[in-house]
C-alpha cells in the first residue's frame, strides 16, 4: 500500500510494542514517518530495520520537549501531517492503595501527554487543511476494569479529549480518532502477566488465559491489528470519520 505517499507521521512511544507496528504500517504505506521515545535504543534499532523511519528522544509528558519535538521533526521532514499519540503505560493496584503518585504518573503519561502531543500538532494541519490525530487509548477507556482505576480514568480522558478536539476542528480538515485495544500481545501485557504471577502465585500460562478470557475471541489482539485500523483513519477513505473511539477488542465491547 502507498497510500501516504508524501505524508508525514510522528508516532509517540514508537520503539516497541504497538507504537512500533504503527510505524511500520504507516512507513509500508508510504509516509515518512517520525518515531519518538524516552528511550534511544528501541528507537534506533526500529529506524535501523526499516526504511522510512526515522528517530528522535523526547518525552511526551514534557512541554518543552514535545515542543521542541515538533520544530525538530518539522526541520527534518516538514510538518506532520499524521499524529498518533500512542505513549502510555499502565500500573495496577486496588483503590484504597492508590497513592496520589501513582494516580499523577497514570493521568501525565496517558493523557496529559496525548493532549501536550495533539496541541503542539494541531496548528500545522489546521493551516494545512488536512490532518490525522490518533490517540491509542484501551478498552479501559470504554468500561471499567478493577485494580487499575487511574489508568481507566485516564484512557477515558483521552477518549473524552478525542471527542471534543473532534468537535473543534470538524470542518478543518482534521480528523480526530481514539483506538481502543482489548489486551495485545505486547511488552506491557508480558509485564501484567508478570505482576500476575508475582502477586497470585499462578503461572504464567493461568495469568495468560485469564486475562486472554476478556476477549470473545478467546486469545490476545496482535499489534499489527491495531496498527491496521490506525492506518485506515489515516487514509482519505476515513475523511468522514471522527470523534470516534474504535475497539480492536476481539468482541469485548
Amino acid at each position: 500500500m502507498t497510500g501516504l505517499a508524501g505524508k508525514h507521521a510522528v508516532v509517540t512511544g514508537g520503539g516497541t510494542g504497538v507504537g512500533a507496528a504503527i510505524a511500520r504500517s504507516l512507513a509500508a504505506a508510504g509516509a515518512t514517518v517520525t518515531v519518538t521515545g524516552r528511550r534511544d535504543q528501541p528507537l534506533r534499532d526500529l529506524a535501523a530495520a526499516v526504511p522510512g523511519i526515522d528517530w528522535v528522544c523526547a518525552d511526551s509528558t514534557d512541554e518543552a520537549a514535545v515542543n521542541a519535538l515538533f520544530a525538530t521533526v518539522d526541520q527534518r521532514h516538514g510538518k506532520a501531517d499524521i499524529v498518533v499519540a500512542n505513549a502510555g503505560a499502565a500500573e495496577s493496584r486496588p483503590f484504597g492503595k492508590t497513592s496520589l503518585d501513582l494516580w499523577t504518573r497514570m493521568l501525565t503519561v496517558n493523557l496529559t501527554g496525548s493532549f501536550l502531543t495533539c496541541r503542539a500538532a494541531l496548528p500545522a494541519m489546521q493551516a494545512a487543511g488536512w490532518g490525522r490525530l490518533v490517540m491509542v487509548a484501551s478498552t479501559a477507556g470504554l468500561k471499567g476494569y478493577p485494580y487499575v482505576s487511574a489508568y481507566v480514568a485516564a484512557k477515558h480522558g483521552v477518549i473524552g479529549l478525542t471527542r471534543a478536539l473532534a468537535q473543534e476542528t470538524v470542518r478543518s480538515g482534521v480528523t480526530v480518532n481514539a483506538v481502543c485495544p482489548g489486551f495485545t500481545e505486547t511488552p506491557l501485557l508480558a509485564e501484567a502477566v508478570q505482576t500476575i504471577v508475582a502477586k497470585t502465585g499462578r503461572t504464567e500460562a493461568e495469568a495468560r488465559a485469564e486475562l486472554a478470557a476478556s476477549n470473545p475471541m478467546g486469545r490476545f489482539v496482535q499489534p499489527d491489528e491495531v496498527a491496521a485500523t490506525v492506518l485506515w483513519l489515516c487514509s482519505d477513505g476515513a475523511a468522514a470519520v471522527t470523534g470516534q473511539a474504535i475497539s480492536v477488542s476481539g468482541g469485548e465491547i
